[in-house]
């Protein structure tokens, strides 16, 4: 066995020393940092779900929204993986937590209740969606297109005609009933009538000639008369014209107008989905179908009276299904943000929310998007 002699030297004994501790921290760092490196992951087992255009399915292939997003969060941080069909995303979550996959992808709303089950967690947000409403348009009737003429904006008009005509007349008659009592007679009822009757003829400039004022005071009314019709013939006119124009073509729509208008009211969504929550948490009354096909056909046969389901789904429905007798509802329910679920305490939780915010940030989600919706 060789042995080694210490130097009797003091300054090569300092050096020995201090050579002997920088070894020392060094391994104090590269230890733990050797313990601490993840072990490598094998092969993904990734859950999929959803409905287009977040997940598409079609000549052996698969794609969406959803899809390519993980798909370059995979490539970024070398993952491999195998995709697993769910039926509904709420059977995907109770498969991270019995373990049978390690990853959800799809358009999993990340909602309050999702959140507060303990085996499961959520990526970083990487879309921003809305729970949208889909009407059903009524074809037309002989019923529906009279009924036009019975709306607000044409009743509300004819009755501030009637109105107007009414006062008119009653000054006209008020200011020639003593000097021109053959043409607006002293009895009330009669004498208003004509009024009305020469304030009508005014308005229409028909200008039949069989009455005509004759006081100063009469001419000044008359005259005001004819400049005021001037506005009033082209709001009823107007107002016609609309009418007039939805009965000609039929046009009808169903009278949902307001989220509020739903509660109570039968409305078809997708098992499984948040739609179910969200519908029986503003009191509605829940019709379930597997798709949103089947949710739509039961919004045709009468079934319900409304569908719920994820408003880019719907529009990217009406886009591939433009002959349907369904129309968009103008407004909106509520936001949801989507995101990727795994089982609570995964190590790739911090890779995955950093390579979102990177596709985010570089456009990529966004022209994916752009792509699969426009």
């Amino acid at each position: 066995m060789a042995r080694f002699q210490m130097s009797s030297d003091p300054a090569a004994m300092r050096y020995s020393a201090l050579a002997a501790a920088l070894l020392s921290a060094t391994q104090l760092l590269i230890i733990p940092a050797v313990a601490a490196a993840p072990e490598p992951r094998g092969t993904l087992r990734v859950g999929i779900t959803g409905s287009a255009p977040f997940v598409l399915s079609g000549h052996g292939s698969r794609g969406g929204i959803s899809l390519e997003i993980w798909r370059r969060v995979a490539e970024q941080n070398d993952l491999s993986y195998d995709l697993v069909e769910q039926p509904t995303p709420k059977q995907g979550l109770r498969a991270i937590e019995m373990g049978e996959i390690d990853l959800l992808v799809g358009p999993i709303s990340i909602t309050a209740r999702r959140l507060d089950m303990p085996d499961v967690d959520f990526t970083q947000p990487y879309f921003l969606g809305k729970s949208g409403v889909l009407l059903p348009l009524s074809p037309p009737s002989l019923v529906s297109r009279l009924s036009v003429f019975f709306g607000w904006a044409v009743v509300s008009s004819v009755l501030v005609l009637l109105g107007v005509l009414l006062a008119v007349g009653s000054l006209i008659w008020l200011a020639e009933r003593r000097r021109n009592a053959e043409q607006f007679p002293r009895a009330p009822l009669a004498g208003i009538g004509s009024g009305m009757w020469f304030a009508l003829v005014t308005l229409t400039t028909v200008g039949y000639g069989d009455k005509a004022p004759v006081t100063r005071t009469g001419r000044g009314l008359t005259a005001a008369w004819m400049t005021i019709s001037l506005i009033a013939v082209s709001s009823l006119t107007a107002s016609l014209a609309s009418a007039f124009t939805l009965f000609l073509t039929g046009a009808t729509e169903t009278a949902i107008t307001d989220p509020a208008q739903l509660q109570s009211r039968r409305v078809a969504v997708v098992s499984g989905t948040s739609g179910v929550e969200l519908a029986q948490r503003r009191k509605m009354r829940v019709v379930s179908a597997d798709s949103l096909a089947g949710a739509i056909d039961l919004m045709l046969e009468d079934r319900a009276e409304a569908v719920i389901f994820d408003r880019p789904a719907i529009r990217y429905y009406l886009k591939k299904n433009p002959d349907l007798a369904i129309r968009l509802a103008p407004f909106t329910l509520t936001e949801e943000t989507y995101g990727f679920a795994f089982r609570s305490g995964d190590p790739l939780r911090n890779a995955l929310n950093v390579s979102i915010l990177q596709l985010q940030r570089q456009g990529q989600v966004e022209a994916i998007t752009n792509v699969l919706l426009n």
